[in-house]
């Protein structure tokens, strides 16, 4: 045996109309909700969580990066030191050459001397090399220009150099004193290079002339 259900076909347009119409015919209550469920499962709750994680991540700064922030302010500090460290070298040196007067001019000699001692060996006329240096280094020229170079020299590669130019100093008159002119050569070529590097290092490139 079949059982047939009628078809009917529903006064109204509006769904909720409609549903209120059977309600009344059936005596149930209609209860109509014009707010919209959201129903959110287990897996897309998880995604929503881990995207709202990763947000605020990247808002907030990672332990590297903080790091990186201190070391390179830390990097900032030191250079600033530095700056300031060599500026008051450079004001403390420029202090000292404004007032060594004296001893600048005792180099500005010393400058001039080699000139005309480099004019006669170069060709090979050591008598009068040996006339411009004098009799050996107890001379009163090499002891005035020993005077600006204590004076003047602070770091330890300039003290370095000094030593370079006086023992060149020492084997150019040993050499003219013997009238060997090879030796004066090599030996006036390594007094020179001291003089030229230490006035270099010490920043008295525009007191002394001639270079």
């Amino acid at each position: 045996m079949s059982l047939t259900i009628p078809k009917f076909t529903l006064p109204f347009s509006s769904p909720a109309r409609n549903l209120t119409c059977i309600a009344q015919l059936t005596n149930v209550p209609a209860k109509i909700s014009t707010t919209p469920s959201v129903s959110v499962g287990r897996r897309e709750g998880l995604f929503f969580l881990t995207a709202a994680g990763a947000a605020i991540a990247q808002l907030l700064p990672s332990p590297s990066k903080s790091l990186a922030l201190v070391l390179e302010a830390d990097d900032d500090l030191e250079l600033l030191e530095k700056v300031k460290k060599d500026r008051k070298k450079r004001l403390e040196r420029q202090g000292v050459i404004s007032s060594s007067v004296a001893e600048t001019g005792y180099l500005q000699e010393l400058v001039y001397k080699l000139s005309k001692v480099g004019q006669a060996i170069e060709k090979s006329d050591l008598s009068a090399a040996s006339s411009v240096l004098g009799q050996n280094t107890n001379a009163d020229w090499v002891q005035n220009v020993n005077k600006a170079f204590t004076k003047l020299s602070s770091s330890s590669e300039e003290k370095t150099e000094v030593d370079e130019f006086n023992s060149s100093l020492a084997s150019l008159f040993t050499s003219v004193s013997k009238q060997d002119v090879e030796a004066s050569k090599v030996a006036f070529v390594s007094s020179a290079s001291a003089l030229e590097k230490w006035i270099d290092l010490t920043g008295l490139n525009a007191q002394i002339k001639g270079l």
